[in-house]
């Protein structure tokens, strides 16, 4: 007996060991600042990450510790988000600005630091302060811990496709601009692969990506969407995608010919180079769907080129139509999660919170003597559940909430919309009396552990469109989506709550709904938010304040003494 207890007492110790020796720390230095690049026959001066277009892609392993430095060489105040990461218990380095930090000031810095648990594949970084993530952002990439394998058969390569958008301007004088005027900002003029826009745009000949691939071989395809206010549609000519895990989160295998990726979101796929050798292109345009609104109509795209092509012709892709919303419908419905697989989360059955949330745009008054170039010449706005989003001035959420500082917000956001009306009705668009929702900072209390439903209605105030709303602090299953009203007695019939999938960003359907749920485990202040850049300062924002749970390993340490100070 003492024997077999030595031996267990050994195995434990071993299994320890193999488990810290598998987790590792992993540093990097961030030097933001002004950077002069060349992009459609100008010279344009941006903010970048370490002089790079995209910034520098970060590698790490599921359990490892991240410690990023940053150093805000820029004219402009700057905070960094990690976009997907779970931050348990270091909600201190989640990053939005305001949120749970005020921003870095020119000439200062901050130190992020936190651990990568439960969370393997494909997220991002970016800035999280006004339209600065335009060119402040790079892959994160989570591969499983040592000794672990992906569910699915290993590429011969990974790849990191990240596809953006690019202004001729200084990002932050349009958004000035927009602010000022109380309109929206001006469309992008292009868009790109790796920071590249390709041939189709003037000047362009030579900034055109390409990846080179070998007859045979399996690529993964690392997408993720870094644009600010467009939905894509992205293809290759003549090959298919089998979707393996979109936000993080891996999924049934999906074969698809397009993948649709809204702002924010990540999707990871295999491609086989199974063609004849030649060159094929791959392009991204936009999926519009209010086309009423402009946008970015131009197309972006890069070559595959495969190992002995001689072709100086490659194929060119058949791209959706713009507003071809049953294809985005199509692939976003078809995804599934991947159950029994590596960091599967069941769904929880039990729910705590039942929030039905409408999210749309709206109007804010024009003061007296302005003029303003929203709609019907007021200041374009927007709301969840008739509350538009105000950020605090003088100190963070998260700083507020954990030094209980009144004042700041109010703990009053609506798990109902004030008024029920046919929301996704155009003929009600200009209706006044729906317009203007009242400005505030209030937020969504939620007990430790406690599980949430929402459900996101669209309206159709003032234009239908799609949102992609993102979640930070946790992932959350997507129980089933569709277009008009949401109808509980018929609707609820549709959840899937056997294999849904899972991610931190929804791309709620044009003039329709969206259902999700998720367990609040991590104590914090997390952001909920539309991905379209001109929509946050609108107001298409709340915040869930998650309280301490019951132990010390359930409760938020104190933050970092460099944390930024307003």
């Amino acid at each position: 007996m003492a024997h077999s207890t030595l031996l267990l007492a050994c195995a434990l110790v071993v299994l320890a060991s193999s488990t810290l020796a598998s987790a590792a720390i992993v540093e990097h230095t961030f030097h933001v600042k002004n950077l002069t690049i060349g992009r459609l026959c100008r010279q344009q001066t941006i903010t970048a990450v370490n002089g790079s277009l995209p910034g520098p892609t970060i590698r790490v392993h599921e359990g490892d510790t991240l410690i990023v430095h940053v150093f805000n060489k820029s004219p402009y105040n700057l905070t960094i988000h990690w976009h997907g990461i779970f931050q348990l218990l270091s909600a201190w380095a989640d990053g939005p600005s305001m949120i749970t930090q005020c921003p870095i000031t020119p000439g200062n810095s901050y130190t992020y630091k936190f651990r990568i648990v439960n969370q393997e594949g494909t997220l991002w970084w970016h800035a999280h302060f006004s339209m600065l993530r335009a060119t402040v952002h790079g892959a994160l990439i989570i591969r499983p811990r040592s000794g672990h394998k992906y569910p699915f058969p290993k590429p011969n390569k990974e790849v990191p496709i990240i596809l953006g958008e690019w202004w001729n301007a200084d990002i932050i004088d349009v958004a000035k601009q927009a602010q000022a005027t109380g309109g929206g900002p001006n469309i992008s003029d292009a868009y790109t692969i790796n920071g590249r826009p390709g041939d189709l745009y003037p000047c362009s000949q030579n900034q055109t990506y390409t990846l080179k691939v070998e007859t045979g071989k399996t690529y993964l395809l690392r997408i993720i969407n870094a644009a600010l206010n467009n939905q894509l549609f992205f293809k290759i000519a003549n090959h298919n995608f089998t979707v393996v895990a979109i936000d993080a989160c891996y999924t049934e295998p999906y074969v698809t010919d397009v993948v649709v990726i809204a702002p924010g979101q990540t999707t990871d796929v295999l491609l086989k180079a199974d063609q004849p050798v030649g060159s094929y292109y791959m392009a991204a345009r936009a999926y519009a769907s209010a086309p009423q609104i402009p946008f970015d109509n131009t197309t972006t795209r890069g070559i595959v080129v495969y190992d002995g092509a001689t072709t100086a012709n490659p194929l060119m892709p058949v791209l959706p139509a713009f507003n071809d919303n049953p294809t985005a419908h199509r692939f976003y419905s078809n995804l599934t999660g991947l159950k029994g697989g590596p960091q599967w989360v069941p769904v929880p059955l039990q729910v705590d919170e039942h929030m039905f949330v409408t999210v749309g745009l709206g109007l804010d008054r024009c003061p007296a003597n302005a003029t303003c170039q929203g709609v019907n010449g007021q200041r374009n706005s927007a709301s969840m559940n008739n509350h538009s989003f105000q950020p605090p001035t003088s100190l963070s959420l998260l700083q507020a909430f954990f030094f209980n500082v009144g004042g700041i917000f109010t703990p009053d956001f609506p798990d109902n919309p004030p008024l029920i009306f046919d929301f996704t009705n155009t003929a009600l668009s200009n209706d006044s009396s729906l317009l203007f929702a009242p400005k505030r900072t209030s937020v969504k209390p939620l007990k430790f552990n406690s599980t949430v439903e929402m459900i996101l209605q669209n309206t159709a105030l003032v234009v239908l469109e799609n949102h992609p709303m993102h979640v930070h602090g946790f992932d959350f299953h997507v129980l089933a989506q569709g277009f008009g009203n949401f109808d509980a007695a018929r609707d609820r019939q549709k959840f899937n709550l056997v294999n849904p999938q899972r991610r931190n960003t929804i791309a709620v359907p044009v003039g329709g709904w969206a259902v999700i749920r998720f367990r609040a485990n991590n104590p914090g202040v997390w952001f909920m938010h539309c991905h379209l850049d001109v929509h946050l300062p609108w107001g298409l924002a709340t915040a869930f304040v998650v309280e301490n749970g019951p132990t010390p390993s359930t409760r938020l340490p104190p933050p970092p003494a460099d944390l930024p100070q307003c």
